[in-house]
Formats: structure tokens, C-alpha cells, sequence
């Protein structure tokens, strides 16, 4: 079964400035979440698909990687100590427990799945539970790039209709945009971890199929050709850009203007720069 994107982690260090930037953009944000490993959120919910926006709490106490543990606040805070952006993409699971074990035999990720719960309110303001086990996988030479899948225990609890509302009528992420100086030496870790072979839509590129979207791998060249300024790590794998898709693109751009938020046309699609949009490239593109 292809799996899809589950969510996007955008790591920011002020969680509250950053929302009100994609509030902007005309995403419905929600309240501030904390963990209790000391990162805290906020998420903007569509059909199937999620951005996490995450930031360390304050006097959050980081436990270290183990050997065979991966620390999910010790990724956020490295990659915060280095920049802002896209942080980590994620994959759904249907069983996390035998994807980690899966990720071990293919030599990926030898990782013990981590599982954890939460409280959470429905829009009415009535407390609910969720509950998620992650499995990690690692991709050689990209400390600035995480991958994980992540299974819910209580789809029910999370997903909700009230909160995929949003201004710009956008519905789901639908392209994660990858940069590595040579995508042919992450074509083996990424199938592995995507359980699809790539396809080539450019001599040098590379386009893995999800269900409802695809990750694209391309040469820091033609991320910047593709999504404008982009703020790439030019000598090692780093996320650049995501797509969303959403209702109208001239409604999209008078929303932009009227919030003097800048932007390009690329192609078909609206583009908001990785200087404007906190170091990862902001696309839409329409229905």
C-alpha cells in the first residue's frame, strides 16, 4: 500500500509569530500543544495531511539520542541551532511497531518505536485523548533532514472537520521538495523508506509517488529554479519547499497582497520564498 504524507515538522524558535505568519497566508492554526520531552506546537489540520510547527518550551529538559532510541526534541533543537525550516518529513504507518522493525532489516533505522499520548480539545473546547507510535529512520549524511512514520491510535480524536476550514480553501499538502547535491546517493535510503521505486522527471531528479502527492528530490539548483529562494544546505540532503494545494490561485494572491506578504509566479503555482516564510519555501497550487 503507498503510504501518504502523514505530516511536515517545520522547526521555529517563536512558535506564536510563526503561526500568525501562516494564519496570514490563510491557514487556520491551532492552540499551542507541549510534549512532555519539552518541544511545543501548533498545527494547521487539512483532509489528510498536517503542518506541525514546533518549537522548544521554555527550560525544556532535551534527553539525548541513545543507541538504539532516537530523541525527536534533541533533532528539533540541533536543527534549531543550525536554522529555521522544514525539519522533517513524515509518512503514515498503519503499524509502526513492524515498520521499525522493517526499517531494521533494510538497514534504515534501527530505532525501538516511540509512542506517546497527549490531551487535546475538540472546537467545542471538550477534552479529548490522542495517542501516536513513530517509527525512525535515518538517511545517511543528512543531519538536517528527519523521517519517520507515524501511526494514530485514535484517528477519530484527531482528525476534525472544523479545523480543515481555512481561508485560502486549501485542502492538503500535496509535494515535499527535497534538495541533495547528488539525489542519486539518497535513491536507495528513500525507497527504502517510501516503499516505492523513483521516478526521473529531470536528468538529475528524482520523484518518489505517494498517495495524493510525491516527494521530489532535485539538485539545489533546480530547487531554487523551482521554488524561487530557498534556503538549502548546498553540501548535504535538506527540505526546501512544500506544496499545498488550494481553491483558487488569484484568491490566494489577493490574500498574499492584501497581507504584503511577497511572492512569485513559478509555473502554475504561488510561491512564498524560504527569506520570507522562515527558511522553508511556502507553494500553492490549485484544485
Amino acid at each position: 500500500m503507498t503510504r501518504r504524507i502523514d505530516h511536515l515538522v517545520v522547526a521555529v524558535r517563536d512558535l506564536d509569530r510563526v503561526a500568525a505568519f501562516y494564519e496570514k497566508l490563510g491557514f487556520q492554526v491551532g492552540a499551542r500543544n507541549r510534549h512532555p520531552w519539552g518541544t511545543e506546537n501548533r498545527l494547521v489540520q487539512f483532509k489528510t495531511s498536517f503542518i506541525e510547527l514546533i518549537s522548544l518550551g521554555a527550560g525544556a529538559a532535551i534527553a539525548p539520542h541513545g543507541t538504539s532510541s532516537f530523541s525527536f526534541g534533541a533533532f528539533v533543537r540541533d536543527y534549531l541551532n543550525r536554522r529555521e525550516g522544514l525539519a522533517m518529513l513524515v509518512l503514515d504507518s498503519e503499524h509502526a511497531k513492524a515498520d521499525a522493525a522493517l526499517f531494521a532489516q533494510r538497514g534504515i533505522g534501527d530505532f525501538a518505536p516511540f509512542f506517546f499520548e497527549r490531551s487535546g480539545r475538540k472546537p467545542d473546547g471538550s477534552e479529548i485523548q490522542v495517542a501516536f507510535t513513530l517509527a525512525f529512520a535515518r538517511a545517511p549524511g543528512a543531519p538536517l533532514a528527519g523521517f519517520f512514520v507515524c501511526q494514530q491510535h485514535f484517528p477519530e480524536n484527531f482528525w476534525n472537520a472544523a479545523f480543515q476550514v481555512h481561508a485560502n480553501g486549501a485542502d492538503d499538502i500535496v509535494v515535499v521538495a527535497l534538495s541533495v547535491p547528488r539525489p542519486e546517493d539518497q535513491a536507495g535510503f528513500l525507497t527504502a523508506f517510501t516503499g516505492v521505486e523513483p521516478s526521473r522527471p529531470a536528468e538529475h531528479d528524482l520523484a518518489f509517488a505517494l498517495a495524493g502527492g510525491h516527494l521530489d528530490v532535485m539538485t539545489p539548483d533546480d530547487a531554487g529554479e523551482l521554488y524561487g529562494s530557498v534556503e538549502a544546505e548546498m553540501d548535504q540532503p535538506s527540505f526546501v519547499g512544500f506544496t499545498v494545494r488550494v481553491g483558487e490561485i488569484q484568491e490566494q494572491a489577493l490574500l498574499l497582497d492584501r497581507a504584503h506578504i511577497p511572492y512569485q509566479h513559478i509555473g502554475d503555482r504561488l510561491v512564498v520564498p524560504a527569506s520570507a516564510a522562515f527558511g522553508v519555501a511556502i507553494a500553492f497550487e490549485a484544485t
